[in-house]
């Protein structure tokens, strides 16, 4: 069932390994009702859980409108679905798989729910990434699933901060495997999926894109490494070839040490932790995760299950309420970017 369409955005939200934090930056991010003005939330999770958590946390001032279907939503509260197994007992700080049973079915029911364009974007909370595995969840991660879940050929996980925007070329992986994995035709894909994103999600009309080498000096002309020349700059010329504003490779140490990286609307690193490193140096408790290449937004904050400090009322919501603002800002995005076209459309053929 398609749901009606509205002004306001409807957002579906996983809850995430309920061991760890996930449900408390939801249900903190909530609290203030005022934030029920600008988008709907639905939360798949569980309703014995979610009154559980809120009751440890002391938030009841908090009240939700529980529901069989996205059908019952209702604007300005807070829908809950019952997807999970009502008899788990959240035990914080600890690695269990019927915690990640719970993450995977919130997870799989928001995500189905957003194909049908029940929801208009997705928000997930944090998974224990071990936790989680399954037969029916055999990922690296959130970016993974989804992407096979879209049918998606490819995708780009990019950071989101005031500061910047970087992808990753090589997500999930073995640092001992990334060299390896780097071909000319994968940064390549990875240009063109984060060019067309800085266009249509952000906006940009002509954005500038800046690409880091693999090794150290960007190899220094072959002298500390041959992927620069051999793989990363043919993807940079052929990029430009088809008129991308792309520069590059440039030297991650000097690139992010001095202000050059505030030359360029989008960054491309070669690897999980050249560009989450400085991500969340510039942004850390309120830097956003946005899965760019896919036919639907789904945005996440910039942190994981914080085991350490699960269940203490300690968790910051920050990063997650950020997600939520950047869900619904890509999202308007999008619609506006699809009006232009069809707009742009109906004029050319009463030109011809």
């Amino acid at each position: 069932m398609t749901k009606i369409k509205s002004a306001k955005i409807t957002i579906g939200i996983s809850i995430g390994d309920p061991n760890g934090i996930g449900l408390e930056v939801v249900l903190k991010t909530l609290v203030d009702n005022r934030i029920l003005e600008l988008f709907t939330p639905v939360l798949f999770g569980s309703k014995k859980l979610i009154l559980g958590q809120t009751k440890e946390l002391h938030l009841q001032d908090l009240r939700f409108n529980f529901i069989q279907s996205v059908a019952d939503v209702k604007s300005a509260q807070i829908n809950v679905i019952s997807v999970c197994d009502e008899a788990f007992t959240s035990s914080f700080g600890k690695e269990a798989s019927a915690a990640g049973r719970i993450a995977f079915e919130s997870l799989q029911a928001a995500t189905a729910s957003l194909k049908l364009k029940e929801i208009d974007a997705l928000v997930t909370a944090p998974i224990h990434k071990k936790a989680i595995q399954s037969d029916a969840f055999e990922f690296p991660g959130h970016t993974e699933y989804l992407q096979d879940a879209d049918g998606a050929t490819d995708s780009l996980m990019l950071m989101l901060s005031d500061s910047a925007r970087i992808g990753v070329v090589t997500g999930h992986m073995p640092l001992n495997e990334v060299g390896s994995k780097l071909t000319s035709e994968l940064i390549l894909a990875k240009i063109s999926i984060l060019n067309k994103s800085l266009k249509e999600d952000f906006n940009i009309r002509k954005p500038r894109i800046a690409v880091m080498g693999l090794n150290p000096h960007a190899g220094d002309n072959g002298l500390l490494g041959k992927e620069e020349q051999d793989v990363i700059i043919p993807a940079i010329n052929q990029a430009k070839s088809i008129g991308t504003l792309v520069f590059g490779p440039y030297a991650a140490d000097g690139f992010f040490g001095s202000s050059t990286y505030t030359q360029f609307d989008g960054i491309l690193a070669m690897y999980h932790d050249q560009g989450l490193i400085p991500a969340k140096t510039f942004s850390f408790g309120s830097g956003v995760n946005f899965t760019a290449g896919l036919s639907f937004v789904r945005t996440s904050p910039d942190h994981g299950t914080a085991f350490e400090i699960a269940g203490k009322g300690e968790a910051n919501e920050g990063s997650f309420r950020t997600a939520i603002y950047k869900a619904i800002e890509l999202t308007k995005n999008r619609e506006l970017n699809l009006e232009l076209a069809a707009g742009a459309m109906v004029v050319n053929k009463s030109r011809n």
